[in-house]
C-alpha cells in the first residue's frame, strides 16, 4: 500500500481520489496538470517522483532552483525546457502575496493569464486541486462529442 503521499507499485497515489487538503497537495496537482500537457501520465509520474525526491515540489524551492536543474528533473515529461518555465511561472503566481493563492480557488481568468496555462490545464487545476465543479474538455472529450454529432469537425 502507498503511504499518505507518493508512489506504490500500482502508481502515483493509487486509489486516492480525495481533494487535497493542503497547499502542498494542491501545488502537486498544479505541477501535474502542467507536466501532463502533450504527454502520457506515466511520463508525468516519473517527473513528479524526481521533483518530489529532490524537494522541488513546492513553489519556493522550485523558484530557488536553476531552470536547468528543474528541466533535468522533468525530462521524462517532454518539452522539459518550456515546462520548466511554466512551472516557475506557476510557482511565482502561487507564492506571491496577494497573487493566486493555494488556500483559495483562483479564477479561471487568473489561471489563463499565466503563460503556458490553457483552458484544459486551467480547468484541470480548478477541478482537481480546488474541487471547483468545471467540466474538463480534453482531446478525448472533443473526439467523443464530434463523433456523436454534438460538435462540428474542425478543418
Amino acid at each position: 500500500m502507498a503511504g499518505k503521499r507518493g508512489f506504490d507499485s500500482r502508481g502515483y497515489h493509487h486509489g486516492s481520489y480525495e481533494r487535497p487538503s493542503s497547499a502542498r497537495g494542491r501545488f502537486e496537482i498544479i505541477i501535474g496538470a502542467i507536466l501532463t500537457q502533450n504527454t502520457a501520465w506515466t511520463n508525468v509520474e516519473m517527473a513528479l517522483k524526481r521533483l518530489q525526491a529532490s524537494g522541488l515540489d513546492q513553489p519556493d524551492r522550485l523558484l530557488q532552483a536553476p531552470p536547468g536543474r528543474v528541466a533535468r528533473h522533468i525530462r521524462s515529461s517532454g518539452y522539459f525546457n518550456q515546462k520548466a518555465k511554466k512551472l516557475r511561472i506557476a510557482a511565482r503566481a502561487f507564492s506571491r502575496p496577494r497573487a493566486l493563492q493555494l488556500h483559495a480557488a483562483p479564477s479561471r481568468e487568473g489561471l489563463l493569464a499565466l503563460w503556458g496555462i490553457g483552458k484544459e490545464t486551467a480547468d484541470s487545476i480548478l477541478l482537481y486541486a480546488f474541487a471547483k465543479p468545471v467540466f474538463v474538455v480534453d482531446a478525448y472529450t472533443r473526439r467523443i462529442f464530434t463523433r456523436l454529432g454534438m460538435l462540428e469537425r474542425k478543418l
